[in-house]
Formats: structure tokens, sequence, C-alpha cells
């Protein structure tokens, strides 16, 4: 928590005023028993009408007062309590996109969504109730029995024997809740995580019979976690009970005590009333100052688990992105979208690389070498899990690998920024991803400053251009994860997207995949023609032969290592996996 603070800096005038104006309505509070006390003692006792009603108007102000005090109070805590959240999930939704891939799929993306909403609301929840009650409730209970000295001594004394009672009451209700809030938290990053799977998979599960069993599942990831809260919940539940009946024994002595002193001339009535309220009000105070614990250790678990994420590592800028930033005062992003000022030269060079997963066992990749001149084409082929996809990986410098050498455009990948490297490549997912919008903007995202007849060039290169037409062109809507378009047009439209990059290296991974046969020759043509006298180099990633086999060298790989690497000529007479793969595809 102590980390997250710096948040607040901007809302110090709020976080100060906030409990200023509770200490001053808690001041306010503490006089009503003695106005009371006046109205019994004198008014009541003398008859005296105009006083009682002098009085009256005395408790109407003191109200009154109390109550703008309160709201404004309240107003200052929840503005830098709101603040505090906002700044917060500003700042963690910056760094969650700056993640390393490593990070990301060490934490999993559901505990993120998870922590960057649940967790930061419980925080400032817990800001907004420490604002507002961490100086009240202590200053009323101290308050409130030095009042009762100063009214009786000895009637006091009752007040020092109760207070340390309930003090023990509420630290073992919390000692006991505290440790079981983290548990609580965990499972619910549980059931998030399997609402996320079969929401994300709900086709599937359809598809495959299995919305029954993922019931069964979901319940009883959720029994438990509703056991862990009943737990926590049945604990907390004896706090209130328990601190009521001691409050109320105390009353009952102090009233039996009281009315002995009454009796002897030594208390007056208004007195013991007073004396009653100020009990009483200890009592609301120590509740309130018990949930304000309890919810404030739920605000510090949350907090612990929102660092954790703030203390991944960062997939930004590094030392090559520092060292070539230029001199002349301009934007480096800028000169980095003209790579061919740069006289970068060279294809891609690949020399007995090997790569292992985070909390991986195995290695993915096992001494791959391979090159590629730039403006040549690279083929990448082979079974599911090969480690096709690992090398583009490891190309976008998504992961960085661990033995072996990895050069492109004539430079070692650790020598390339992240930020770098990444603009001077033009890539296509497995899985293709496009966002709610238009599909102008989801164009855009390929190159802000693309023009309209760029974007159109680049989907008639895709043969994208005529159902983008059907649909009503460049401003025809896209659904949340381009739902209202077919696998191959969602493909076609990525493909577009990366073309309007203009890149060095084009990464596509088996992004023909969802194309009938006609049209994935018509794309591969379309391409050719699109960089044909650049220097583009393409790296095609594929399971289907007809998409690798123009290819100027074509690499095959057999779960991890090498099986084979040439042309598709050289490959057919000599690699046996490759041969294989032709045969089952029927030469395809």
């Amino acid at each position: 928590m102590r980390q997250l603070l710096k948040y607040l800096r901007p809302y110090k005038k709020e976080s100060v005023l906030a409990p200023l104006f509770k200490l001053l309505e808690a001041t306010l509070e503490l006089f009503v028993p003695l106005v009371m006390t006046a109205i019994i003692d004198r008014g009541i006792a003398d008859k005296d009408d105009s006083y009682i009603l002098w009085m009256g108007v005395v408790l109407f102000g003191l109200a009154a007062v109390g109550m703008t005090v309160s709201i404004t109070a309240q107003y200052f805590a929840a503005r830098a309590a709101v603040g505090f959240a906002n700044d917060v999930k500003h700042a963690m939704f910056v760094h969650i996109t700056k993640l390393s891939s490593k990070s990301v799929d060490r934490i999993g993306s559901s505990t993120l969504i998870n922590r960057m909403t649940n967790d930061i609301n419980q925080v400032s929840s817990g800001v907004n109730l420490f604002l507002r009650l961490f100086l009240r409730s202590p200053f009323i209970v101290l308050g409130a029995m030095v009042m009762a000295f100063t009214i009786d001594i000895k009637a006091a004394f009752i007040f020092v024997g109760v207070i340390p009672v309930l003090a023990l009451i509420v630290g073992g209700c919390l000692y006991l809740t505290i440790p079981l809030y983290k548990n609580v938290q965990e499972q619910l990053d549980r059931v998030l995580s399997r609402t996320r799977e079969n929401l994300t998979g709900v086709r599937v599960l359809r598809a495959f019979r299995r919305r029954e069993a993922e019931k069964e599942c979901f319940d009883r990831e959720t029994g438990v976690l509703y056991e862990r809260q009943s737990r926590v919940g049945r604990i907390a539940a004896w706090m209130n009970p328990l601190t009521l009946l001691v409050v109320n024994l105390a009353i009952l002595l102090l009233i039996y005590v009281a009315g002995v002193r009454v009796e002897i001339g030594d208390l007056t009535q208004g007195q013991v009333v007073a004396l009653v309220n100020y009990m009483s009000q200890i009592l609301v105070e120590l509740v309130k100052l018990a949930n304000l614990i309890l919810n404030i250790n739920r605000a510090l678990a949350c907090a612990n688990r929102i660092q954790e994420v703030f203390d991944l590592p960062e997939d930004g800028a590094d030392a090559a992105e520092e060292v070539r930033r230029p001199e002349d005062g301009t934007d480096a992003a800028e000169e980095v979208r003209r790579p061919e000022d740069a006289g970068e030269q060279g294809g891609i060079v690949c020399r007995n690389l090997h790569f292992t997963y985070p909390e991986a066992s195995e290695e993915v990749l096992e001494g791959i070498s391979f090159s590629v001149e730039e403006g040549e084409t690279l083929g990448i082929i082979g079974g599911t899990g090969a480690g096709k996809s690992t090398i583009l990986a490891l190309l976008l410098k998504f992961y960085e690998g661990e033995r072996g050498e990895l050069s492109v455009l004539g430079r070692r990948m650790a020598e390339w920024g992240r930020k770098e490297i990444r603009d001077r490549i033009g890539f296509v997912p497995q899985k293709s991803v496009l966002f709610a919008g238009t599909i102008r903007e989801n164009m855009l995202i390929g190159r802000a400053d693309a023009s309209d007849e760029e974007i159109t060039k680049a989907l008639k290169t895709a043969q994208a251009e005529e159902f983008v037409v059907q649909k009503g062109g460049l401003d025809a809507l896209v659904s949340a994860s381009g739902a209202n378009f077919s696998g191959g047009q969602r493909q076609r439209l990525c493909i577009a997207r990366a073309l309007l990059r203009n890149p060095r290296i084009l990464l596509l991974d088996d992004s023909f995949s969802a194309l009938d046969v006609a049209t994935e020759a018509k794309l591969r043509t379309g391409l050719s023609e699109y960089f044909s006298g650049t220097r583009t180099t393409m790296v095609i990633v594929s399971q289907r032969i007809a998409s690798v086999r123009q290819a100027d060298r074509i690499l095959v790989m057999d779960d991890g290592v090498m099986a084979g690497y040439g042309t598709h000529e050289e490959l057919l007479a000599g690699c046996e996996v490759y041969r294989e793969i032709h045969r089952i595809g029927g030469g395809s």
C-alpha cells in the first residue's frame, strides 16, 4: 500500500480536509450529552420552558452544523478516494499494456482484470473509510472517556474497564479474519478465470455439449468461494453482538452505580443520562472502528495484489532504445517509422537458437538455424506444437532466446529495442484480432496516418475490398472481436492492416488457414505484386504446403527441432517429414 500512496499526492488537500472536518463533527457530537444534561437538570427540574426551548435551539444548531460538516467531509473523502482509484487504474492499465509476455503468462489475464477492477475498488473503499473514520472514531472513544471523567470519576472507571474488553473482542475478530481475506481474493481469481474461459469458449462448449460439465465446475468453484466468504462472515458476525453485549452490560452497571450515587446526591439525573450517552457513543464508534479495520485490512490485501502487478517487469524501453534516441530533439518514434532512411540492410539470420517458455520443463526450440535474405520469403511448416509461432514470437521480441544467435536487418536481436524492432514489422497473429469500431479505425491501427487510398490498396491486395464495399465501405461497423465477420474475412482484414505499415519484415502466422484455395492463391499473388521491388522480407507460417511452396526457403519444424531446410524441390527429395506433409495434404 505504501508504494500506491504516491497516487494520493494530487489529493493532499482533500486528504487533510476530510479527517479535519470529521474531527469537527466528532467534537460537536461530544457536546450533545452536555446540552441534554443541562436540559434535564436545569430546564426540566426548574420547569423553565424558555431555557428548554433555548437548549433545543442549541441542539438543532449543533445538528445542522454537524450535518453540514459531515457532508463536507464526505465530499472531500469521496473526491480523494475516487481520484486515487482513477489514477491507479490508469497507471495500472498503462503498465499492463507494457508487460512482457513472460509476465502476462505468469500472472494470467483474468487475474489482471480482477486486480484492475475489484481490487482497486476495494482499495478505493478502504481509502474513503480511512479518511472519514481513522481520526473520528478514536477521538470520540477517548473523548467520551475524558468527558465521563469530567462528570464523575468513579463512574468513569467503568469506561476504563470496558474499553480494553471491547478492544480485545475487536482485535480477536480481526486476527482471525484478516488471513482469510487473501484466500477469498485468490478464489475469486479462480472463479473469474473459469468465467472468462467459459465466455470466450462458449461455442466450443456448445459444440462438444460440455455446458453441463462446465456448470458443475463453475458451481464447485463458486461453492468454494461461498464457503470461504461465509467462514469470514461467520467470524466477523460475532463482533457486533459481543460488543453490544459488553456495552449493554456496562450500561446496566453504569446505571446501577450512578443510581446509587443519585440517591445519595453525588450525581444528577442529567449526568447519568450523559454518561449513558457517552457509553453508547463509544459502542457505535468501536463498531465503526472495527469495520474500518476490517475494510482497511481487506484493502491492504488488495493493495498488495495490485503492487504485485506494478512489480512485474515491463516490456518497455530498454537500453538499446535509449542509446539510439535522437540528439536533435526529434521524436524517436518518427525516426523508426522511416526504416529506409536508416540504411539497414539484411534479412533474418538464426544460428543454433534455443528457447524454453517460462515455467516449462523442456525446450520448445532446440538448435534452430536458418537464414533468409532481405526481399526473400521464408516459409515455416510443421505440425501443431512444432514451435513455428514461437520463432515469430522471438522475432517480435516477445521473448528472448536463451542460447544461440538471432539477427534481424543486420543487427543482433539483443541490440534492438523492442519498440524499434516492432516498428519495422508487420504481424498477422494466428488468431485474427479486430476491435469494436469501424473498418477504417481498425485499419489505422496499422498506421495512424494512412490515407483512404492506401487503406483501399491494402484491402485490395488482401482480397478484402469486395466484402468491405458490400458491408458499406470503410465506415462499416465492426462489432467486438469482429464477430460480424467470418473467419476468412477477419484474416484478410488483419493482413491488410499489417500491409499498411509498409514493413521491412512481414510475419504471417498461419494467416491463410480460413481461406479457400482460390482466395489464398489470389492473396499470395497480390502480396508478391505489393512487395515487388521492395526490400520487405516475408515469413509465412503454415501447416499447408500450398502456402509455402513458392517461398525462397522453407524451414520444416518437428517437435521443436529442424527436420529440414531448403527449397520445395530440395525438401521433397531429402526431408521425410516434408514428404509426409506433402503426401497427407495431397500436394496442397
